[in-house]
Parts: C-alpha cells; sequence; structure tokens
C-alpha cells in the first residue's frame, strides 16, 4: 500500500470514528400513528345523528349511531350500534344496522356484528341481507362479505359464503353459494 492510500484510510477511519457517537445518540424517530395521541379520540359523539346531501342536493346517506369516535391520525371513525342509511342515484334505499361499525378515510364503510342490511321498498329482488360482516364503498356504491350470508326476498332465501353487490345496478353475486330455498307465492 502507498502512503496516499495509508492516509486516506486513516482519514477515512478518523471521521467514522468522530461521527460514530452522533449516529448513536439520534433519538428514533416515531411515526406519529404509533404514538399514544393517536389511540385518543379527536372527537365524540353519543346519539349522534349526520346527513350527507350529494351536489344535486338530494340525501346521499344518514348515519345514526349511540356512539361515535373519530381518530384522525388513525384515518377512521368508529361508531356503536350504528343505522347507516344509504340512497343510492338510481335504485332503492338500503339500511343497515350493526353492533359495530367503521369509517375509514377512503370512503369505506365496514360493519361487525349482527349485520343487517335492508332494502327500504316492498319490491326490491333483495329485501333483507344477514351477516357478521359487510364493507360497502360509498364512491363505487359496492357492498361486499366474505362471510355467511342469509339473503332474503320475495319468496326465498339465499344462503352463500360470501356476496358481492352494487347498489346502484342492483346486480348481486354469490362468492360460494350454498342453498337457495324457493317458496312459490300462492296468490292467483
Amino acid at each position: 500500500m502507498s502512503r496516499l492510500t495509508i492516509c486516506i484510510s486513516l482519514l477515512f477511519l478518523l471521521a467514522l470514528g468522530l461521527s460514530l457517537p452522533d449516529w448513536l445518540a439520534q433519538e428514533e424517530v416515531k411515526p406519529k400513528i404509533q404514538t399514544e395521541e393517536a389511540w385518543v379520540p379527536n372527537y365524540q359523539a353519543r346519539t349522534m345523528s349526520s346527513t350527507v346531501y350529494n351536489k344535486e342536493g338530494s340525501i346521499n346517506h344518514q348515519v345514526f349511531a349511540e356512539k361515535m369516535e373519530h381518530f384522525d391520525l388513525l384515518g377512521f371513525t368508529l361508531f356503536k350500534h350504528p343505522e347507516y342509511s344509504l340512497f343510492p342515484q338510481v335504485g332503492p334505499p338500503w339500511k343497515v344496522t350493526a353492533s359495530e361499525g367503521t369509517l375509514y378515510d377512503d370512503q369505506r364503510l365496514q360493519f361487525e356484528t349482527d349485520v343487517e342490511v335492508t332494502g327500504q321498498t316492498d319490491d326490491g329482488l333483495v329485501q333483507k341481507v344477514s351477516t357478521n360482516f359487510v364493507e360497502i364503498n360509498l364512491n363505487a356504491k359496492t357492498m361486499t362479505s366474505d362471510q355467511y350470508v342469509n339473503i332474503s326476498g320475495p319468496n326465498y332465501v339465499i344462503n352463500s359464503n360470501g356476496f358481492k353487490a352494487n347498489l346502484e345496478t342492483q346486480q348481486y353475486e354469490l362468492l360460494d353459494h350454498v342453498k337457495t330455498v324457493f317458496q312459490p307465492s300462492t296468490r292467483h
């Protein structure tokens, strides 16, 4: 090795040795989401009610809940015993009830435990969906579940392991059909 290589190596080691304590002493930067502050709700409400209108002035959706907590840093709102009504531009309105609900900043709603989705007209093809989990995309007006569902309508009951639905077009897809029971009407 030449003297130049040895000098450069010594300078490098000296610079490393002088800056090493600073690297080791730096505090670990924690993202805001991992702090205890994130788990404190920004605001809470009891027996809350909210109505959201679309650009044309028609009701887009309504929500009622026994309790609501909004977590700004985490990006979601929790509901206890929500009743959520959706009013698609085309098709009948729907009402969703559950034990718990979560609204995410990306306009996804997740309902859990004792979920019932009920069509608000008597003439709809699907009148009621019962399950333990359903996710609704408010922007796309779609509803999905990967859980066991019981779908009932006029004169029939369908059991399936999951489904997809478009609330605007009223198209339904069963993910894993289990059983359908059809009982024709006795009206003449």
